[in-house]
């Protein structure tokens, strides 16, 4: 390989003119520091690697789809902007595109970042950054910031601050205006002689050193050492990309077979229809979830009824090709998926494993007549067995370990009862897994959900199973102490008569499975911190004790009995449990 050097003033003013990025290309993921510390290794003088480039001939350009480079970033921000590239000449970056991204904000963009303990929603969550470089900062000296692993005073600020005798502020990007020596050397004798009079001479030395190191580095140290892949051959092209990335910023899975996805599409753009697919199953369902790209891509495999396992082996052109024409059966089961078990209250706080979904999606996309709509009696059923489903799996931590051999299984057992049923085969899935569950039978099973707290992920999971019939994801809901826990706090107790030898006791039982129910927000706002036989024997029939497992005798809705009280409710709740899961998880643990 023949390699070749430039400065960085030099690509930086071609990046989105001469330099875009190609498809294939993962996102920009680098934190602001990690763009600080970019500029102080070249202000350090540190090599800061290769760089490869695809010189893509006119006649190709069509064939691609080409992105620019973000100047702006907004963290957390996925999408790149597609480029017009009519009449340029086009180089595509195939390994380097993150630095040169961390060039071209610090340089010429800047960086929106979320102040700490800010909702994403509030606009005063987010403050833009730009890069700045404190010219009386002297990178010899240590000032017990070695944390920040930053020699020189560069830093992401808000806006300029006011200058000091200790540091006077340089928007970095600024240095991009002297091309010209004579005319950088006049601007730099300005601004030391705006400078305090009470300045000392050794301050002005370090100051007129980091400026004039900054104009060196930028514009003329050739630090940019690359080399430009002339072959028009994709295949050639994407092996290079994979193995130059293999070294850095681990390509995901996903990432791989998402590029070569986007090279095998024709006129469909791959990139742009997984990552908003994505986005619309996350913010347009009934709940708010969180699928990534991989889970998607995943089930691309798997639902085309390909080995789903990630090896190169598998992104063949036929398989692509096949994954394609199902492209769009495949999105209609996993939204079916995911908007059903949305339905059950399940979403991106109780998703504890998305591949839980994939068997249901596969189901879904071999029933397609079925519409989940729960309007009849057979659709009706098989969501009551896909609720038990994901519970019980969730529960179980069936996808824990092993997950490529639970996913095979699954679809291995979907697949030789798909055409003697129209039920979702949900017995012999847990007969079928059961070596991969944690729990070896239905007692430790139940006694392990009983012991699951209130800060529990599974939690909810945990309660819903008490409910053999009802969902949850209809409105809003909330995880109640039954018995409020301002009237189990130390002070209340005391106050009502409770002895300092059973507080501890009765604070350890206020978080445990039996003081714990599922209601609507708007049930559990009235409820609020009200005494708990008050509202109980006000104004809930037996119907609702029986429903949520509450014991019927009275004395026990006294605080004073408070400790016999889950006791007792989580009697119930076990045996609950036995009845609801018995023609289920019995035959199976």
């Amino acid at each position: 390989m023949s390699y070749q050097s430039t400065s960085i003033a030099s690509i930086v003013t071609k990046l989105n003119i001469e330099y875009f990025l190609p498809a294939i290309q993962r996102p920009y993921i680098w934190k602001s520091d990690q763009l600080v510390r970019l500029f102080d290794s070249i202000m350090s003088g540190y090599p800061i690697s290769s760089f490869l480039f695809w010189g893509l001939k006119d006649e190709n350009k069509r064939n691609w789809d080409i992105y620019k480079f973000i100047a702006n970033f907004h963290y957390g921000d996925t999408h790149n902007e597609i480029a017009s590239t009519d009449g340029l000449n086009i180089n595509l970056v195939l390994d380097g595109q993150q630095r040169l991204t961390s060039l071209f904000i610090g340089l010429k963009g800047s960086y929106k970042i979320k102040k700490k303990h800010k909702r994403n929603a509030n606009p005063d969550a987010w403050v833009t950054k730009q890069l700045y470089l404190n010219l009386l900062k002297d990178p010899k000296v240590d000032d017990n910031e070695a944390s920040t692993e930053v020699s020189y005073g560069l830093s992401m600020l808000e806006k300029q601050p006011i200058n000091t005798e200790i540091a006077y502020w340089f928007r970095v990007g600024e240095i991009l205006n002297f091309d010209d020596l004579d005319e950088f050397s006049d601007y730099k004798e300005s601004l030391i002689e705006s400078l305090p009079e009470t300045t000392t001479k050794r301050d002005i030395k370090v100051f007129r050193l980091n400026i004039e190191r900054l104009r060196k580095v930028i514009w003329e140290d050739e630090v940019v050492s690359y080399y430009t892949e002339k072959s028009q051959n994709y295949d050639r092209v994407l092996d290079i990309f994979i193995r130059a990335n293999d070294g850095g910023t681990k390509l995901s899975k996903s990432d791989m077979l998402l590029s070569m996805m986007t090279s095998k599409w024709g006129e469909r753009n791959a990139r742009e229809e997984i990552y908003n697919f994505v986005d619309y199953l996350n913010n347009e369902l009934p709940r708010v979830n969180s699928i990534d790209k991989e889970v998607v891509m995943k089930a691309c495999l798997l639902l085309s009824d390909l080995d789903h396992k990630y090896k190169v082996a598998n992104f063949t052109k036929d398989n692509l090709e096949k994954i394609q024409s199902n492209w769009a059966n495949i999105k209609e089961s996993l939204e079916k998926s995911l908007a059903l078990i949305n339905r059950f209250g399940i979403d991106k706080k109780t998703l504890l494993s998305a591949n839980a979904l994939l068997p249901i999606a596969y189901f879904l996309i071999q029933k397609k007549e079925l519409s989940f709509q729960l309007t009849d009696t057979q659709t009706h059923k098989n969501a009551l067995l896909i609720h038990r489903w994901m519970l019980i799996s969730l529960l179980s931590g069936t996808f824990s370990t092993a997950t490529d051999r639970v996913i095979e299984q699954a679809r291995n057992i979907i697949k030789e009862n798909i055409f003697s049923s129209d039920d979702f085969p949900l017995n012999k899935l847990l007969l079928g897994l059961r070596k991969y569950n944690t729990f070896s039978n239905i007692n430790d099973f139940i006694s392990d959900l009983l012991e699951i707290t209130y800060k529990n992920k599974t939690c909810f999971l945990a309660l819903s199973l008490m409910h053999k019939d009802r969902y949850f994801g209809d409105s809003d809901y909330h995880i109640d102490h039954i018995f409020p826990k301002a009237m189990l706090t130390k002070a209340s107790l005391i106050n009502k008569g409770i002895s300092e030898s059973n507080i501890e006791a009765y604070q350890e039982y206020a978080n445990r499975m039996g003081n714990l129910q599922i209601l609507s927000s708007t049930d559990n706002t009235k409820k609020h911190s009200k005494d708990f036989s008050e509202w109980i024997d006000g104004s809930h029939d037996d119907s609702y004790l029986e429903e949520y497992c509450i014991p019927k005798n009275k004395e026990l809705h006294k605080v004073d009995n408070f400790i016999e009280f889950v006791s007792e409710r989580e009697k119930l709740i076990k045996k609950r449990l036995q009845i609801n899961l018995r023609d289920h998880i019995l035959s199976s643990l």
